[in-house]
């Protein structure tokens, strides 16, 4: 109801900017998806809520701290406990050193600690080093588990995919599954290619995750809408056959701007374009992730 309002009221005043904020979708007992209305707030976070612990899955960007946390608020009284950030990504790792400040513990695969150190983060444009709050401090190297309110987590490392420090969360018993940016669900993907991640390390991300789905399973994706198994499977055949036309091309002795003249994806265009990752943007990292990947392998 409250969408229809807020469309009503948008389309007699088109003054009156929507304001950019978060929606609140319960998944499961006790657990949330937040994900961006009338705007980007960053990835899609996951929430966790109960009498023992609250765990929140990424925390947005700076300019939405007050907004992420009102809407935790809305959900529940508890402090955050902890904070599992599933790559390292700004706008999914933005607001670590606030929740950490505020009495939380950050958790993440070791990759995503050392490149943070490594990167630095990016204040007012300019890059400066990771201040001591931002970081994870607690890592690991294959898979963590946590049992609070109920609801088990297996957290577990999916190796060189959209980088090389993503983390994928299963609750096991609720059958919900947050893929942070090894999903986008219904758009091309971001394969961060220069932060470790890999074309066919992304591809075996999304087999890993389409295994442990059944017809039931809701994931929450890294941005776009909250999905099933069979988006999931959608987006993963999208990648193979977009992928297998780009290397076919790639084997005939087609450079990057012939491959782009081929224009091999103008079956997907319609659906999966958008503004981040265009058609074009996305053979381009398909063309250098698959040329890549041969001349250093891992």
């Amino acid at each position: 109801m409250s969408l229809f309002t807020v469309t009503l009221a948008v389309a007699q005043d088109p003054e009156n900017e929507p304001v950019v904020d978060f929606k609140t979708t319960e998944v499961a007992k006790g657990i949330y998806m937040l994900s961006g209305e009338n705007g980007f707030t960053g990835g899609n976070l996951g929430l966790l809520v109960g009498d023992e612990a609250v765990v929140l899955i990424d925390d947005s960007m700076p300019q939405f701290l007050d907004k992420m946390q009102d809407s935790i608020k809305a959900v529940t009284e508890r402090p955050i406990d902890y904070v599992l950030n599933t790559h390292l990504h700004g706008d999914h790792t933005g607001n670590n050193a606030a929740v950490s400040d505020a009495g939380a513990h950050v958790i993440a695969h070791d990759n995503v600690r050392k490149r943070l150190i490594q990167n630095g983060i990016k204040q007012d444009n300019v890059m400066q080093p990771t201040p001591k709050n931002s970081l994870p401090v607690i890592t690991f190297q294959e898979a963590i588990h946590l049992y609070f309110n109920e609801q088990p987590m297996q957290v577990f490392h999916v190796p060189h995919a959209h980088t090389d420090g993503d983390s994928v969360i299963y609750f096991t018993d609720a059958n919900v599954i947050h893929a942070g940016d090894v999903f986008f669900n219904g758009r091309f993907p971001y394969i961060d290619i220069d932060s470790g991640g890999s074309v066919n390390g992304l591809i075996d991300a999304l087999k890993t995750i389409v295994a442990m789905s059944n017809d039931d399973t809701k994931i929450i994706p890294g941005h776009g809408e909250l999905a099933d198994k069979k988006a999931l499977k959608t987006a993963l055949e999208m990648l193979i056959d977009g992928r297998d036309k780009v290397q076919g091309l790639i084997d005939q002795g087609l450079d990057e701007a012939a491959i782009l003249a081929e224009n091999p994806l103008a079956n997907y265009h319609e659906q999966w374009n958008w503004g981040f990752i265009t058609t074009e943007r996305m053979v381009k990292q398909l063309y250098r992730g698959l040329t890549e990947t041969k001349a250093h392998s891992h």
